[in-house]
């Protein structure tokens, strides 16, 4: 390396020596260089000096930069970014920082064991020098501060203490991540401005501000959730109070119904005593008059008495008479019986003989009607007769039919096939169909995952099925759903070597119609979308540099291009852009002959079983310096559509669809004519049965004359004779009439013996009545006397009982009233309870009026406890405990508040500020490029503290309108002028030690690039700027340079001298030597 002007070149390049490590670390160069700057001038933190042995590229190399703009330049592959690497790695960086190999040990210089990088930092005091030995076998690192061991923890508080960040895209952008920078959020730029240029409580103060506003959020809800707990238990205490008021009025009416209920049985035993006073004396007095009436009634009952015992014998025979009367009836009844049998069956005998006359009328009218018959068939017979012979007709018939038949034959013969045929083509159609659903299926599967990775696509994907007539030439689906891998154990390959940039990207044949696509889908949709425009020239049939049989000796089996089917289109662009056609792919005997493979000049980009390499060739030393990843499987591609196969199913489909309708139609036609011979044949059928009607007709006619001739005749030999059943009829009847002439005698025998029976129980009963008109005189005489005489009796009785009844009444009242009163046995009424009784009503119907009153108004309160009360007075606790925890809760939430809005004048003061300074410089920057820049602090919200952003707007064309700056938007050119100066307006600010960006001028234009190098040079190179890195592999001619900045030139070579052999005055001399002699 070299420092351009007037300053000694002390930074020494990789030297192929040999010499070991601890003797490269103790040399004098390494800790004690000869440095032309004072280091006053450098930013604490600065870093004075980087020393990397067998690191990436390097040997061993000590780097010593300067404290303003260091302009690290040389070409691809000698080693510019490997000092990026080395200050990230020694500053305790992760390895994910950098974007390359994922293993620290992978920084490690190919075939060494291990690596050192020391970073020597400028410190108040005392430098800070830090050490850090990778480890390639473990992976591990061992870390020195200050020559002492320690560990990693220790070496990150001591860069943090520094102000160092180098995780802080604003501070340090490799570069792999400068497309990242325009990635970042709103969001995430403001935290990382506030973390490089911010003061050092601006970042903790916004995060502080963050959790209040969290906090605060809880405590309105706390307060919010407390207070509406707190209403509603106050609005159901507020109801529950009613309720308590209630109760208490129900519990005077049920102590009014207790003394009424202790008070009724006393009334009650008061009035039930009373009552059997007044039952003893009635008593005492019905007993007396029943004693009188009883000694006035003897003589009259006594001679009743005789007459009842007259009475006795009579009634024995008035029972006797009844049942032989009885007995006699019921014989009458059965021969009445008899002689009504006899009378029907006489009636019987006649009705048969009835119907006998009837049916020889109706057999008589039957001859005849055969008779007439007979002369009408034989007179329509003689008809029949004159008529011509239909033989020949009817065989003319039958002729045509049979033809018919055949032609019918034939055509359900060739019907048959075709239903066959169609079945067969049914078949393969649904199988066809079946196939090409399938493949739908795992295209929709494809579909949804990119749906699910990246909506915006799949929304511009439904768009452009909507709208490809707008395109003139072909557009291609986003390529990971066109990509079709023929195996899925090749999708990883494909998908690791294709980014998903790529991989969601339209592909376009023409650029018009991209350009089109873009403007709808971004500009008017809003849509983040990737879009590529194919080479004008394909470039998807170019051959390998090398056939894939010579690399089969090292396990290569095919190219990449070879491992999947895409559209013209976007072959053409992957062999253009990725180079598939020239990426071989290995086995793990790959994997074990990997030195030997990536010492073959050919290859950049190989593959073997589980990993991915990438070899760059020094264009000086023609060394190779190697990266290699991890092939991580596949997310997308390892869903399979063979799109050969799927395009000719869908030719096989639509042949059997078309074979199907032209035999559909065949089918139709030929039962067309089908139905043609069928009406034909229904002509001739019947035309051929008038005939066989005709034919067959007297036939007929002398069938039917002789069987009716047969029928006369029978009917003619079973004439029935009346004559004899009139004989039979008279016979039977004079029989039943003998029968009938006995019974009457016995019948008329029986009926005088109850006429007798009869005339005797008439005698005994006058014989009865003449006693009891004797009996009846006497009872009515003394029939008053006798009513009087039982109801005294029965009174007495009633009243004894009524007695009883009372006394035990009495004795069961007072036991119960005492014990209702809580009172024992011999205690007398208490006179507490006198006085309450005093109070109420004396009788029972105005006792029981008044319970039931006081009864009704207790039990119209319904649904109400003790527990009411309780739950009232523990809710007023509960209100009065969430009034004061309310209170508490409301003056926490205050004094957040408080809190947020001194923290907020803390931080948003002075961050708008800071904000003001990066724009003022941001668009000064852009306004000496004649572009518009402007950098503003956005929000959707003032309170919403997570919220905050700095949101970067630029404009590059008169024509456009300011646009924010965004990863889709711009060009990669413009992105990188924004980002530059975006740094750069950082840059004076200087709250970092050292800023570095690598390469980010690879994306400008020549008239940018000179703009931004001026910018950056004018503005690196104040002093009171910090130290800046700015790495890039080429420089424009002509550019203005000062005198504070430092150029180091990087060069590689298997020819360079080892560090401690390079002298700078012998080199210029001999230049001078050489010039002069020229």
């Amino acid at each position: 390396m070299e420092e351009s002007g007037k300053k000694r070149r002390v930074s020494h390049v990789r030297s192929s020596s040999k010499t070991s490590i601890s003797n490269l670390l103790n040399s004098p160069t390494s800790h004690h260089p000869d440095r032309t700057y004072g280091e006053d001038r450098f930013v604490e933190g600065s870093i004075l000096r980087l020393t990397m042995i067998n690191f990436l590229t390097y040997d061993f190399s000590v780097v010593q930069p300067g404290p303003h703009l260091n302009m690290i330049v040389g070409a691809n592959g000698t080693g510019k970014s490997s000092i990026v690497c080395a200050i990230c790695l020694g500053l305790a960086g992760k390895t994910a920082i950098l974007g390359r190999g994922d293993k620290v040990g992978l920084y490690v210089k190919r075939g060494c064991l291990k690596g050192v990088i020391e970073i020597e930092l400028y410190k108040k005091g005392g430098n800070l020098i830090i050490n850090r030995e990778i480890h390639v076998e473990s992976n591990q690192s061992l870390w020195m501060l200050n020559g002492k061991h320690c560990n990693q923890k220790t070496v990150e508080e001591e860069v943090k203490s520094l102000r160092i960040q180098v995780n802080n895209l604003c501070q340090f952008l490799p570069q792999e991540k400068v497309g990242e920078f325009a990635k970042m959020s709103k969001i995430e730029l403001l935290e990382a401005t506030e973390k490089s240029v911010g003061p050092p409580e601006m970042y903790e103060d916004h995060c502080e501000l963050k959790n209040f506003r969290n906090k605060e959020r809880e405590l309105e809800n706390v307060v919010k959730e407390k207070a509406n707990f707190l209403e509603k238990a106050r609005q159901r205490n507020e109801r529950n109070k009613h309720d308590v008021n209630r109760y208490y009025e129900k519990k005077r009416h049920l102590d009014v119904i207790e003394l009424l209920d202790k008070k009724k049985p006393w009334v009650e035993y008061e009035t039930t005593r009373k009552e059997l006073e007044d039952v003893k004396k009635e008593r005492d007095e019905a007993k007396k008059h029943l004693l009188t009436l009883k000694q006035a009634q003897a003589p009259m009952l006594r001679k009743i008495q005789r007459i009842d015992e007259q009475l006795k014998p009579t009634e024995a025979q008035m029972e006797a008479k009844n049942a032989a009367i009885k007995e006699a009836s019921l014989k009458c009844k059965q021969k009445q019986d008899q002689l009504d049998r006899k009378h029907k069956e006489i009636e019987d005998i006649k009705q048969t003989q009835r119907l006998k006359q009837m049916e020889e009328e109706d057999h008589q009218k039957r001859i005849s009607n055969t008779r007439r018959t007979i002369e009408d068939l034989k007179a329509e017979l003689a008809k029949v007769g004159e008529l011509p012979d239909v033989a020949l007709q009817i065989n003319a018939v039958n002729d045509e039919l049979k033809r018919i038949q055949v032609e019918r034959a034939k055509i359900e013969s060739e019907k048959s096939d075709l239903r066959r045929e169609k079945d067969n083509l049914c078949a393969e159609s649904k199988m066809l169909e079946k196939k090409l659903n399938d493949m739908n299926n795992m295209m929709n599967a494809k579909e949804e995952k990119l749906r699910g990775r990246h909506k915006d696509t799949h929304i511009a994907l439904q768009w452009l099925r909507k709208n490809k007539q707008l395109f003139v030439g072909n557009v291609c689906e986003p390529m990971m759903l066109v990509i079709n891998v023929k195996d899925h154990r090749f999708a990883k390959y494909v998908e690791n070597h294709i980014s998903f940039h790529d991989l969601r990207a339209f592909v376009f044949q023409r650029k018009d119609d991209m350009e089109k696509f873009m403007t709808e889908v971004r500009d008017n949709m809003n849509l983040k979308v990737n879009s590529i425009s194919a080479p004008e020239e394909s470039c998807s049939r170019r051959p390998p540099s090398r056939n894939i049989e010579s690399l089969k000796r090292f396990g290569f089996f095919t190219y990449l291009r070879e491992m999947f089917d895409a559209p013209e289109e976007v072959m053409s662009y992957l062999c253009h852009q990725y180079r598939v056609h020239d990426v071989p792919v290995g086995n793990e005997q790959t994997k074990s002959m990997i030195r030997t493979v990536i010492g073959e000049p050919y290859l950049k980009v190989l593959y073997t079983a589980n990993e991915r390499y990438t070899l760059k060739r020094s264009f000086y030393s023609n060394k190779i310096s190697t990266s290699n990843s991890a092939v991580h499987p596949s997310q997308y591609l390892s869903i399979l559509v063979d799109t050969e196969e799927k395009l000719q199913l869908e030719h096989q489909f639509k042949d059997c669809e078309l074979k199907l309708r032209d035999m559909d139609e065949r089918i139709k036609a030929l039962q067309k004519e089908i139905s043609v011979l069928d009406k034909r044949e229904n002509e001739l059928l019947v035309k051929k049965k008038q005939l066989a009607e005709l034919k067959g007709k007297k036939r007929q006619l002398e069938q039917k004359i002789s069987t009716k001739q047969d029928s006369l005749r029978q009917m003619e030999l079973n004439v029935i004779d009346l004559k004899k059943i009139e004989l039979d009829t008279k016979e039977k009847v004079a029989a039943v009439n003998a029968q009938k002439v006995t019974i009457v005698g016995v019948l008329l025998t029986q009926m005088k013996l109850r006429v007798k029976l009869t005339m005797e129980k008439v005698q005994i009963a006058l014989d009865k009545v003449g006693l009891m008109a004797e009996k009846t005189k006497l009872e009515n005489d003394c029939r008053e006397g006798t009513s009087e005489l039982k109801t005294t009796d029965q009174k007495c009785n009633r009243l004894e009982q009524r007695k009883i009844q009372l006394r035990d009444q009495c004795k069961g009242l007072l036991k119960r009233a005492k014990m209702i009163c809580g009172m024992q046995p011999d205690e007398s009424l208490p006179e507490d309870l006198c006085n309450a009784f005093s109070e109420l009503p004396d009788t029972l119907d105005e006792i029981d009026a008044m319970l039931n009153e006081e009864h009704s108004r207790a039990e119209c309160i319904t649904g109400l406890s003790e527990n009411v009360v309780d739950e009232y007075n523990r809710r007023e606790q509960e209100i009065k405990h969430l009034e004061d925890e309310l209170e508490a809760k409301n003056n926490a939430l205050n004094a957040y508040r408080q809190n947020i809005s001194e923290a907020k004048d803390r931080w948003l003061n002075p961050l708008r500020q800071l904000v003001e300074q990066i724009n003022d410089r941001f668009s000064d920057f852009f306004r000496s490029m004649q572009c518009v820049g402007e950098v503003d602090l956005h929000s959707e919200s003032e309170e919403e503290y997570d919220k905050y952003g700095i949101r970067i707007r630029v404009k590059f064309h008169n024509s456009t309108q300011l646009h924010e700056l965004t990863p889709f938007h711009q060009s990669g050119g413009e992105r990188s002028v924004s980002t530059m100066l975006y740094l750069m307006a950082l840059q004076e600010l200087n709250r970092c030690p050292f800023r570095v960006v690598d390469e980010i001028n690879q994306g400008m234009d020549p008239i940018n690039e000179r703009r931004v190098f001026d910018i950056v040079v004018r503005t690196a190179c104040k002093e009171t700027t910090s130290q800046y890195f700015f790495i890039t592999p080429k420089l424009l001619q002509n550019l203005k340079y000062a005198e504070e900045m430092t150029v180091l030139c990087v060069h590689n070579g298997s020819h360079m001298l080892s560090p401690n052999k390079w002298d700078e005055k012998t080199f210029i001399t001999r230049c001078r030597q050489r010039k002069a002699s020229t």
